[in-house]
């Protein structure tokens, strides 16, 4: 099935109300100009006849082909993918600048239906390819270099070896993806439709999010109650869907053989269990010395005997409220993106310009966030929910370096420019980092460094601590539906179940907050997708620690490593730098990070 994005970071990272100057719009036409161009027709037309053409080329023949026979048939099955993937591009991200339009639902929904029929026939290359002795396959990569490249993806496809059914099963699956998509679409619809109120203001859940970052702690309550109320009204909706996709799962997984409800995606990750494992375990053990301890400190900066959960990401009380409007927001993300490598700042220039970010806060509009790589010939879109304030300028160099990171990676060719969720946040939380840093160089008072090493070390525990709870309790979720159907209520108790552990002793847990689960869209659309911003966010801190270390040539690695896109493991891409996530000490050296910043705050208050 072909993925569409989606959003993909933490709603409650964006703040502000006022205008922010000219935000841009995407200009989808470098995809196709609309529903009815010419070229979509071509293009659908061409698929539908080249997918039945491969199938009765290849078909039970995979391994009667020999070297060069076997390149045609991988570049035929690449083109494909890459035709397939340019329209339902341009039909999500369509779908996602209005996702309450009923046409563009149907455009979406009516593109999915014909692509899934047009490729069902192509199942069997990847079955058949699993059905290939190791020696035969071994035998055609070492004939012809040009074959030999597509080994890291025939790898990936081999590791779900053990786990295949019958052809005849793997094509009901393939037919029957539609409707897993359907409850994702209610999902988003769902979301997208929820109307607040507070105040009397009108809102969507983008513009409700927002408040709890507000400086007055009486609306923050205000937002924080309406959110529950309104979750409780529709969380029988919710609970229907997180039941069902928990249970298509479990069907699926079980039928597999897989042997737990994450082993697929650390399979898709290219990571072994232990490594994510180690990662789980590192951060839990560090809850005490990052979690607990900053919001402790928080809890006094704001004067408070014990914090809300909308006392979360309440702006600090010596902290400027003015906001940022969107030409300082480029500049200040250009001005870090050119002062770690021109390359960079060239790479990304055309995002602001030519119509590649959709950046405004607009009724229908998905919530959150995105980098969509669309196909290696044309070029990433981004999507933001700009409100202008600092953590809006970080999601933008966050969703930035994965356009940049998207853009090298492009050379690969569209079987090995994907990266692994666990190397997709790499570039990303790099581009975070150097723009933090810039802006750290450049605070000109003490209060100021304060405020900017705060927002920071919330970045990270959201990044990390709050990824690694939404972890855990989708694996509890998970373990508990294969015991059989769960209520809300079993679901919000396992929520909880995961929150005062994570958060600390600072806080208290208002009635109503057991549902905020309802809102998280990685748990509908892809399991287990949390653990990579924890990967991604060690990871970048101890590549960081490298680079500030001065290592002669990283720079030109760093490239090398983002052009690699998916054609090398995380231990291949990492041994240039010195570095192995396999070594559980590994996460430790990132988390230090975290907690180096908070040892600086805790000393600016002697």
């Amino acid at each position: 099935m072909f993925q569409l994005p989606f959003p993909v970071r933490d709603a409650n990272a964006g703040a502000g109300t006022s205008p922010f100057g000219d935000l841009p719009e995407w200009n989808l036409d470098d995809l196709y100009t609309g529903e009815n161009a010419p070229e979509l027709k071509r293009d659908l037309d061409w698929l539908e006849e080249a997918c039945r053409s491969f199938a009765a080329d290849y078909e039970g023949k995979l391994a009667d082909l020999d070297a060069a026979g076997f390149l045609d048939c991988v570049l035929r099955n690449e083109k494909i993918n890459q035709i397939a993937g340019r329209i339902m591009s341009f039909a999500g991200l369509r779908y996602y600048q209005l996702t309450t339009d009923a046409a563009r639902a149907k455009f979406m929904s009516d593109m999915q239906e014909s692509i899934t029929n047009f490729t069902t026939p192509l199942v069997f290359f990847t079955l058949e390819l699993n059905r290939l002795e190791d020696d035969h396959l071994g035998k055609l990569l070492a004939q012809n270099a040009d074959l030999a490249r597509y080994k890291p993806v025939f790898d990936r496809i081999r590791a779900m070896k053990d786990h295949q059914l019958s052809d005849e099963l793997e094509k009901f699956l393939h037919d029957l993806g539609v409707v897993g998509d359907a409850w994702e679409r209610l999902f988003d619809e769902t979301i997208a439709g929820l109307e607040f109120e507070v105040d009397g203001e009108p809102l969507n859940i983008e513009g409700v999010l927002n408040l709890l970052t507000d400086p007055g702690r009486e609306i923050r309550e205000a937002a924080a109650r309406e959110l529950a109320d309104v979750f409780q009204s529709n969380i029988k909706t919710f609970a229907r869907v997180h039941n069902t996709q928990a249970k298509e799962k479990e069907v699926i997984d079980r039928w597999r053989g897989m042997p737990t409800p994450q082993t697929g995606r650390h399979l898709s990750n290219d990571v072994e269990p232990e490594v994510v494992e180690a990662l789980r375990n590192a951060v839990v053990k560090a809850y005490p010395k990052l979690s607990h301890r900053y919001y402790e400190l928080k809890r006094k900066w704001l004067g408070l005997d014990v914090m809300q959960v909308w006392d979360r990401n309440a702006p600090l009380p010596m902290e400027d409220p003015k906001t940022v409007d969107w030409d300082q927001a480029q500049s200040m993300v250009m001005d870090a993106y050119n002062a770690f490598d021109p390359r960079m700042g060239e790479i990304a220039k055309p995002f602001f310009t030519d119509g590649w970010i959709d950046a405004g806060v607009k009724p229908g509009k998905a919530p959150g966030a995105f980098a969509h790589p669309t196909v290696t010939n044309v070029h990433p879109y981004v999507m933001l929910n700009y409100l202008g304030k600092p953590r809006d300028v970080m999601t933008l160099a966050h969703e930035l370096g994965h356009g940049v990171h998207q853009v090298l990676a492009a050379g690969q060719g569209e079987m090995l420019s994907s990266t692994p969720l666990t190397l997709a946040e790499t570039a990303s939380v790099f581009g975070e980092m150097l723009t933090f840093r810039k802006m750290l160089d450049n605070a000109k008072t003490k209060c100021e460094r304060k405020v900017l090493l705060a927002g920071k070390v919330e970045d990270m525990i959201n990044t990390v601590v709050r990824q690694i709870a939404f972890y855990d309790f989708e694996c509890k979720l998970h373990d508990a539906r294969r015991g059989g159907e769960l209520t809300p209520d079993d679901i919000n108790a396992l929520w909880m179940s995961v929150q005062a552990e994570s958060l600390g002793p600072a806080f208290e847990f208002m009635d109503g907050y057991e549902t905020f689960w309802a809102y998280i869209p990685h748990f509908v659309h892809s399991p287990f997708y949390v653990y990579a911003y924890a990967f991604g966010d060690g990871l970048v801190n101890a590549l960081y620690a490298v680079y500030a270390e001065g290592k002669p040539g990283f720079e030109d690695k760093y490239f090398d490593m983002l052009k690699a896109g998916g054609s090398k493991h995380h231990k291949e891409l990492l041994a240039p730098f010195g570095l192995d996530a396999s070594n559980p000490a590994f996460w430790d050296k990132g988390l230090a990070m975290i907690s180096g910043f908070i040892d600086e705050l805790e000393a600016m208050e002697d």
